[in-house]
């Protein structure tokens, strides 16, 4: 902890850590809801055609449950989200298999079982588009057109830098590489559940979230009610890792329906085969990289076609793919670039936010061409990596000169290399050729940017108060929610610095919209960077008020200075803050400091050109991954991660570690066990978690984590954004430590046993024609 602060720097218990541990937590399946109905939702089992109607059969008591289809909604048929294109329920035609056609709620679950069993979809059924190929080849149209985008294209973005033809032509080599990347299911402790409690004029929404006011948004317009009539409050939260950005908006409005329609509260609780088989998930990619590189290593020009499967609809795609094609060129240096990004709609699922949201899949396929780029030079894969980071004065393709906050990156790849012994495993590792147990080591290097893109922030309008109670807490009102990374504890460490008091009497509780300001979603890495710095704003704010206030009672003429909780008047004591709370709580009533994100006028991006500063901080992080490769059975084992993170400010150094091993182990996870595939009519392929395997403790390695510390001017303390930087490198690291092991390139993952079987038949069939060649 630096001595210039008082609670920034240092290791404090979580506020929620006792609760959760031992048990105590509620969470949204616990609460006790009196005279709640129970919900559940009819779905389509086709993934395309024309929905002619929904029967009720006759032999069913219909008067027991309440049955709501597109035809009774009140409102528009559409869940606010990027774009109007999620329908609410389904009207006419099937987009996605898994689709709502109606949602039906019942005293009991005997009775919803009934109904559901009851009612019958009428679907003349059509051909499915599954596939990002047959997507592009747009022989059916799924999504659009709209504007000048081609069928099937739901969003497309271009960033373009120099001459790629002057640069491809000023190369040595050209190296080429095609790499895809799979779903990833969140898999967060909590499945997705919701509660709506109707009230005379409107609704009450209780659940499991990430962004209380897009709930209350999506609510207040499906419903056509007024915002004064919907109240949304977080329930204690079992993860999210993005899952519950956007869906439990989709879980809020049919549950406010049908709540409004029975006239008593709902519960929507999803168990785990039916979160599995109908939630969000990581966007699918193929992604084709041509390079242009000198002998020495440097690289001169750059094409990458970038692709993501954005599922029927838009969901979150827009930002994703903005996101992902703004990471595509990784920590380097390229002096031309032509990149193409685009997101197309197949009839499956929507894809939505995940941790990284987009710069994984992106960053996968930029670590492996370099890799790629070094074997066809026969250079090292950090000496390649060493050549082309970007250093202070360099740019990104989209024009975001890094004159500072650049140095992270060279940083974090000197520190790794020298903890982990890299260079010397690395050698020793390629020349074993003999066992059936291997060794490997791969390396990786990522970024990642914090907050909204572009003006995201900027137009956000992000607001934090900070509110005294008579019983001395001070409360931080923001909607900013806790879903397991700490925001309830950064957030009032941030609170109790400015305000120089204990930790101990700053809290945040759950937000409620009907007492917390809209300080934007829980995502983007944005909530201790930027929310955080607003959280001190506020704090500021309300030692201002106390200060006049103090001036002003006690008649000083001027105001008073502060320091540690104490009130001074040139060198006397006149009141502490307590005194000076509790009497402005008699004399005016409540008592809170209120502020707002003030944009940073010169860091500047231009929307309709798609350049500029697309983030105002970016965190870096490397990584070297062992790994052991059973040869009988094709399993692949890491045995120890040295990663090093340069994160701006540690708030809460343990908690900042505990992010960054829980998002590695994640992306391991993604990059070799975890395997979600689609059914040939449109169906995820696993409903358990017997099907899904996700690491394990067996499977946790050894970390070493080190964090290095470049102050963000625009972060709270300058802290930067942390929470997805540690999913961006996993699976590249675990790739190329295969490699390393094996003598295979995989461009592709999951790294499952059936894949690294294929990869290592393919060597062996490549050496044999070698050697018959010879």
């Amino acid at each position: 902890m630096s001595d210039a602060f008082s609670v920034i720097g240092r290791s404090l218990e979580r506020h929620d850590g006792l609760v959760k541990a031992t048990g105590k937590a509620l969470y949204v399946a616990d609460l006790d809801v009196p005279e709640a109905w129970v919900a559940g939702v009819l779905r389509s089992p086709v993934a395309a055609g024309r929905l002619r109607g929904v029967a009720r059969d006759p032999a069913f008591d219909w008067t027991r449950v309440v049955v709501v289809t597109a035809r009774e909604l009140p409102g528009a048929n559409v869940i606010s989200m990027v774009r109007d294109d999620y329908e609410i329920l389904a009207r006419d035609r099937i987009s996605f298999a898994t689709q709502a056609l109606a949602v039906v709620a019942a005293p009991d679950r005997a009775g919803l079982v009934g109904a559901l069993a009851h009612l019958r979809a009428d679907i003349a059924e059509e051909t499915p588009v599954l596939t990002i190929e047959d997507s592009l080849a747009a022989n059916i149209v799924v999504w659009g057109p709209e504007g000048r985008k081609a069928p099937n294209v739901i969003d497309e973005f271009f960033v373009r830098r120099g001459d790629v033809e002057k640069g491809f032509g000023e190369a040595d080599a050209i190296v080429e590489g095609t790499y895809r990347t799979p779903y990833q299911e969140h898999v967060y402790l909590e499945t997705q559940g919701m509660i709506a409690r109707p009230t005379e004029n409107g609704v009450e929404i209780e659940g499991s979230m990430q962004c209380p006011w897009y709930v209350h948004g999506a609510v207040a317009r499906a419903l056509a009610l007024d915002a004064e009539n919907v109240r949304v409050r977080q329930s204690t939260t079992g993860g999210g890792f993005g899952g519950k950005e956007d869906y439990p908006s989709v879980m809020a409005v049919w549950a406010a329906l049908l709540a409004r329609a029975c006239g008593h509260p709902v519960k929507l609780i999803y168990d785990r085969t039916e979160d599995l088989l109908v939630s969000t998930k990581r966007h699918p990619s193929k992604i084709f990289h041509r390079t242009g590189v000198k002998r020495d290593g440097t690289l001169t020009a750059l094409e990458i076609d970038l692709l993501l499967d954005g599922g029927a609809a838009t969901s979150m795609s827009k930002v994703v793919l903005s996101r992902s094609i703004l990471h595509s060129t990784g920590a380097y240096r390229i002096p031309n670039a032509h990149i193409r990004a685009r997101a197309m709609a197949t009839n499956t699922p929507p894809n939505g936010a995940f941790r990284g949201f987009g710069a994984p899949q992106s960053l996968f396929a930029m670590e492996r061409q370099m890799d790629r780029i070094a074997a066809t030079l026969g250079m090292d894969p950090l000496d390649l990596r060493l050549k082309n980071v970007m250093r202070p004065g360099d740019s990104f393709p989209f024009g975001q000169v890094m004159n500072e906050g650049v140095e992270g990156a060279l940083g974090v790849l000197n520190d790794v290399v020298e903890r982990s012994d890299y260079r010397r495993k690395h050698e020793e590792y390629k020349n074993r050729s003999s066992g059936s147990v291997r060794r490997g080591v791969g390396l990786s290097l990522c970024m990642h940017g914090g907050g909204f893109t572009g003006s995201g922030e900027d137009n956000m309008g992000t607001a934090v108060e900070l509110e005294y109670a008579p019983s001395g807490v001070v409360e931080v009102l923001a909607s900013s929610t806790d879903m397991g990374q700490g925001a309830s504890t950064v957030l009032p460490m941030i609170a109790a610095e400015a305000l120089e008091l204990s930790p101990d009497r700053v809290r945040h509780p759950l937000p409620d919209t009907s007492r917390v300001p809209n300080s934007g979603p829980t995502v983007a890495s944005r909530t201790t960077m930027y929310v955080g710095m607003v959280v001190r704003d506020a704090a500021l704010d309300l030692i201002d008020k106390l200060k006049g206030h103090v001036a002003e009672t006690r008649r000083l003429g001027e105001d008073p200075s502060y320091e540690k909780g104490i009130f001074y008047h040139g060198e006397n004591e006149v009141s502490n803050f307590d005194e000076a709370a509790s009497d402005w709580l008699r004399a005016r009533g409540r008592l809170a400091g209120r502020a707002e994100y003030r944009p940073d006028e010169a860091a500047a991006w231009d929307d309709e050109k798609y350049e500029g500063c697309a983030y105002k901080g970016y965190a870096w992080m490397a990584q070297v991954v062992e790994v052991e490769v059973d040869c009988d059975t094709y399993e692949i084992t890491p045995l120890k991660s040295t990663v090093s993170a340069e994160i701006g400010r540690a708030i809460n150094p343990v908690q900042a570690v505990g992010q960054i091993e829980g998002g590695v182990l994640q992306s391991y996870g993604w990059s070799c066990v975890e395997n979600l595939s689609l059914t040939p009519d449109g169906k995820y392929d696993t409903g358990h978690l017997n099907g899904y395997l996700i690491p394990t403790a067996l499977d946790t390695p050894e970390f070493s984590v080190n964090i290095l510390e470049e102050p963000c001017s625009v972060g709270a303390y300058g802290a930067k954004g942390i929470g997805e930087l540690p999913m961006d490198g996993g699976a590249p690291a675990i790739a190329a430590a295969v490699e390393n092991a094996l003598g295979v390139f995989a461009t592709k993952i999951p790294l499952t046993g059936e894949e690294l079987h294929r990869l290592m038949k393919e060597r062996e069939a490549s050496q044999e024609r070698g050697q018959a060649s010879r």
